[in-house]
């Protein structure tokens, strides 16, 4: 529990509050409704309220003080909960950024490393990793991953990363409490390039205002969040020459054409179906000789077959013989467990959407998308391919123990107080990719191959789910591969794998594993 709370507002902060304030005098009260949209993330309805006062909260940034035991050792620490202010160019403050940031009481900041974390979506706060994998406090679920009843709780993370690095936790805007000055002119946050000088430029703030330029410096991004870092690593040394040490990715993305399905893509079938094969193999869906097999030996060959005569078969087209054909489609439907005919039916391209409600037809169940091991109950015939029809319960299952409970600890423990709603997963659609990417599927990894190539010393770690059938791990492999990097820089690349999905960490054994990864990752790459 907190043993005190300090407010720390700046003179800068106090005008731009006030200035808001006057403002807000001078509008009517306006209501601005968005409609639904999938994000990358999940799949959310996420209607917003604005009153005209209400784009900022008091711009306090609260100090509270803890002490949690993490691998047998007691530490003290200081938590800031508060905005930072976004300026223009011209020195106008633009929108408000809210920060959960922790730092180790007894650490000289030049010599401790300093990490900054995000989450994805595009249009996820940061609450996932912060409350699940990094901060203090975790959110609690069963052993294996699954929510407990309602009211959720928290309870020490003693998996936590403090003790090897202070964590700052940004929501970018839009998402959690962060809000642009104007509401009017919110879209212009929502894009790759405009997500990136946003939080590079919060970044940038934060290290000059706690006096972070001497500390090793790290970033962490789950999902599209592995978009924004690796953008973010070139944008960083670019603009403000801040190097980093190193950058985390968990549930990897950076190029987007080995996820999207479409007609002339044929790559996510063949990247896809390992982690389909591992789903099936979890729920005891493929015949006995595969059944039985380990899941390490199940997956190798099942990339043999993805890689090999899938591949093959794919990229032939019509040019396949019948023969062939058959022997391929008999293969896939043991691999992942769906019947014969339903892939035949689909020229051997079966997806990963229609495999989630089809694995388990039989028991009226559909499989989790983040992560394959959930099942909920199918949607109704009809509701089949209807964007917004199906729920995915693996989000379902762990979205309201996250909610309630950081809503709860933001307040209680860390006191800060908001009338805003705490946006865990906001709309922002239309996301903007930029013209560079307007005929082409988004990708960033030449962005990181650059950035790796301008700064020798930069680390890599990636972390990937075995049953995550929103990023697969081959797809993630499959990218690394072809980043084209001399072998001394390939070796600044680590990977970790874990038996559970795209959020690894909910599974207590595989988040003690992630941690050690994570942990050893941290200290091989500071100096």
């Amino acid at each position: 529990m907190p043993a005190t709370i300090v407010f720390h507002p700046s003179s800068d902060l106090l005008r731009t509050f006030l200035g808001a304030l006057s403002l807000a005098v001078l509008l009517p009260l306006q209501m601005t409704a968005e409609t639904p949209s999938e994000s990358a993330e999940a799949s959310s309805s996420s209607g917003k309220t604005f009153l005209a006062e209400a784009p900022f909260d008091p711009p306090e940034v609260v100090e509270t003080h803890h002490s949690i035991e993490i691998d047998g050792t007691s530490l003290s620490y200081t938590a800031r909960a508060g905005k930072l202010i976004l300026k223009n160019e011209t020195g106008e403050p633009t929108a408000g950024i809210f920060f959960v940031a922790y730092t180790r009481d007894d650490s000289d900041p030049e010599e401790r490393p300093v990490t900054f974390s995000f989450n994805g979506g595009p249009g996820s706060s940061s609450i996932w990793m912060h409350m699940g994998l990094l901060g203090p406090r975790r959110v609690l679920l069963d052993e294996d991953g699954f929510a407990l009843p309602p009211p959720h709780q928290l309870v020490d993370n003693a998996w936590s990363l403090l003790d090897e690095t202070d964590l700052v936790f940004i929501d970018p805007v839009s998402t959690g409490f962060s809000r642009p000055l104007d509401p009017e002119k919110e879209k212009a946050f929502h894009g790759l390039n405009e997500d990136v000088e946003a939080v590079g430029e919060f970044i940038r703030r934060y290290i000059s205002e706690y006096t972070r330029w001497a500390s090793p410096k790290f970033l962490i991004g789950e999902s599209y969040g592995t978009t924004r870092a690796a953008a973010l690593s070139l944008h960083l040394q670019n603009r403000h020459g801040l190097y980093l040490n190193g950058i985390m990715l968990v549930s990897s993305v950076l190029d987007f054409a080995t996820l999207r399905y479409s007609e002339d893509n044929d790559l996510p079938y063949v990247l896809f179906l390992p982690s389909l094969a591992a789903t099936a193999h979890y729920h005891q869906r493929l015949p006995r000789p595969l059944q039985q097999l380990p899941l390490k030996e199940l997956l190798e060959r099942a990339e043999a077959f993805a890689t090999g005569p899938y591949r093959e078969a794919l990229f032939a087209g019509d040019s396949l013989s019948d023969e062939t054909f058959n022997e391929v489609a008999g293969n896939l439907a043991d691999f992942i467990g769906i019947p014969c005919e339903e892939i035949i039916s689909r020229r051997l391209r079966l997806d990963a959407f229609t495999f989630f409600p089809t694995l388990l037809e039989d028991q009226n169940r559909t499989v989790g998308r983040f992560d394959g091991r959930y099942t909920g109950i199918a949607p109704l015939p009809w509701e089949r391919g209807r964007t917004g029809s199906a729920y995915d319960p693996s989000y379902a299952q762990i979205y309201g123990a996250y909610s309630s409970a950081f809503n709860d600890y933001v307040r209680r423990e860390l006191g800060y107080k908001s009338e805003l709603p705490y946006e865990v997963i906001a709309s922002v659609r239309p996301w903007d990719y930029g013209k560079e990417f307007d005929a082409r599927y988004v990708n960033v990894s030449r962005r990181l191959r650059e950035a790796m190539v301008m700064n020798r010393f930069l680390k890599v770690h990636v972390c990937s789910g075995y049953y995550d059938l929103a990023t697969p791990y081959l797809a993630t492999e499959y990218t690394l591969d072809r980043l084209f990097i001399e072998p001394e820089i390939r070796d600044n690349i680590s990977i970790s794998y874990y038996h559970a999905g795209h959020m690894m960490y909910t599974v207590e054994k595989e988040l003690a594993r992630q941690r050690e990864a994570l942990a050893r990752f941290l200290r091989e790459a500071s100096p």
